[in-house]
């Protein structure tokens, strides 16, 4: 019996090849090659989980920039990703990636249980494009230093790229949700940024 096709693997199971690899590096061309028809989604979902982890200062500007070339092909509705000769032949640790996958599969499995195509005008045609339009947003946030300001946009972008890759409207309005909540979070880090700098500017004022 052939072996299936990338586009019919499951998620979950090209994460865990690519958890198991034993090479040194991997460079972003070969995983846009490993994700086959949903390189795409699959490289946004990676970058956007990259952001979301507890990471050094600095390095969501790191992982934001490709997010931020990657996005905007939703919107122009790109077949395939595209990206810099520099940036595919980019070589990545995949020590670094190893631990990150492995905590992801058993979630992969999860979603993909309870996951299937659904509501399909969410993420398909306009639907897709209004996604790419969000994702793009959230990724000029992620190479903003916002201390701490990073987790609900970098899941945002990581909820809307699942939904892309399962083909699962529910899962897009779940980001939807998300995208709601990290506007909620910004404003609001906003607000408490321009109250310190009042007041500092108010205790400098009396000195």
């Amino acid at each position: 019996m052939a072996a299936p096709e990338p586009k019919d693997r499951p998620l979950s199971e090209v994460v865990r090849e690519l958890s198991e690899i034993q090479a040194p590096t991997i460079t972003l061309g070969e995983l846009i090659n490993a994700f086959g028809a949903s390189a795409l989604a699959g490289l946004l979902l990676v970058f956007g989980l990259a952001c979301a982890l507890p990471l050094p200062p600095g390095s969501t500007t790191v992982f934001g920039l490709p997010l931020l070339l990657l996005a905007p092909q939703l919107m122009l509705d790109t077949p395939a990703p595209w990206l810099p000769r520099q940036l595919r032949e980019r070589p990545i640790a995949t020590a670094s990636l190893r631990s990150p996958f492995a905590r992801l599969i058993p979630w992969l499995q999860q979603m993909e249980a309870v996951s299937r195509p659904r509501l399909s005008f969410v993420v398909n045609g306009p639907g897709r494009r209004l996604v790419g339009l969000v994702c793009t947003v959230f990724s000029l946030v992620l190479i903003l230093p916002i201390p701490l300001g990073n987790m609900l946009p970098a899941a945002t972008v990581s909820v809307f790229s699942l939904a892309l890759i399962q083909r699962d409207g529910v899962i897009a309005m779940a980001g939807y949700a998300f995208a709601a909540a990290s506007v909620g979070a910004l404003v609001l880090a906003a607000n408490l940024v321009a109250a310190m700098l009042r007041a500092a500017l108010s205790a400098l004022s009396l000195t």
